[in-house]
């Protein structure tokens, strides 16, 4: 527990400092300029403050969780992470994977705003029916469901909302995203879900940095998003963070990738982007 000699010039009461060590002891946070923001986001109340983070680290969304349209994601793809890996039956290896995955990533950069207007004027036509059936919740916590029932129920744990839930929580929460769409019948999907997701170092690394949002493709939740996201190829997998005051897309990684590749992955991006966090931190 870090000792605040003179508040660690955060400006705080005798009253507030003691809240914020005691906040910090029962939630193991480490950084103090933290643990003081979530206290002030909940009026000093401590008692909701710690029951708040017990109900994110167990994938629930938080009180503040919304249903309202979700701030918009932009990729930026000057800075943004791109790791892929050739699906290891070795129909992605060689010249022709190659140009296959170039292909697919300028696809996704030049063409995905005409592929968007496209896709509202064929809604606006004829309709999108399993828009209006579905049920975003139902649909994630079916994954979930399906995902333990096949695969483990060791795991990171999954943020059980919406995405619109997630992606509030994690801008209102200055928390990185890690975002999993699931396809069943992709070449390495088992492979990823068992070897790589139920490690006890990747579940303790996505849980102590990230929100973990998954979805399967199949279902409308997880068609929309993949819709946004546009994946070339799955396992998939994203990373959106608070960037200059917008939701940003700062990594993707499409592919499988064994336990020790994942995290260092998720580390390189964790530590260039973490200063935008802080420094969001510092302006609230």
């Amino acid at each position: 527990m870090d000792y605040l000699g003179d508040n660690a010039g955060l400006g705080l009461t005798a009253e507030q400092t003691d809240k914020v060590l005691q906040f910090q002891d029962l939630t193991g946070i480490e950084d103090i300029s933290v643990c003081r923001d979530v206290l002030q986001r909940h009026q000093w109340n401590l008692e909701v403050a710690v029951q708040e983070q017990l109900n994110i680290r167990e994938g629930r969304p938080s009180v503040y969780a919304t249903e309202a349209r979700p701030p918009a994601v932009i990729s930026d793809h000057l800075t943004q992470h791109i790791f892929y890996t050739p699906p290891t039956d070795g129909s992605g290896s060689g010249l022709r994977g190659f140009i296959r995955s170039i292909f697919g990533l300028f696809w996704t950069v030049c063409y995905s705003t005409i592929f968007a207007i496209f896709r509202l004027g064929h809604r606006f036509l004829r309709g999108d029916n399993r828009g209006y059936i579905t049920n975003p919740m139902e649909d994630v916590r079916s994954f979930i469901k399906s995902y333990e029932e096949k695969y483990s129920t060791v795991h990171p744990v999954f943020y059980q909302g919406t995405y619109s839930q997630v992606l509030n929580d994690a801008k209102r929460e200055l928390k990185f995203l890690l975002i999993y769409l699931h396809k069943d019948d992709a070449v390495d999907t088992s492979l990823f879900c068992r070897d790589t997701l139920s490690h006890s170092d990747v579940i303790m690394y996505v849980n102590t940095h990230f929100f973990f949002w998954g979805c399967n493709v199949s279902s409308g939740e997880g068609s929309k998003v993949s819709q946004l996201y546009k994946p070339s190829h799955f396992p998939f997998l994203a990373i959106v963070v608070l960037k200059d005051g917008r939701m940003t897309i700062v990594s993707r990684m499409e592919g499988y990738c064994d336990p020790a590749l994942f995290i260092q992955r998720l580390t390189n991006v964790v530590r260039e982007f973490d200063v935008n966090l802080r420094q969001a931190r510092q302006d609230r």
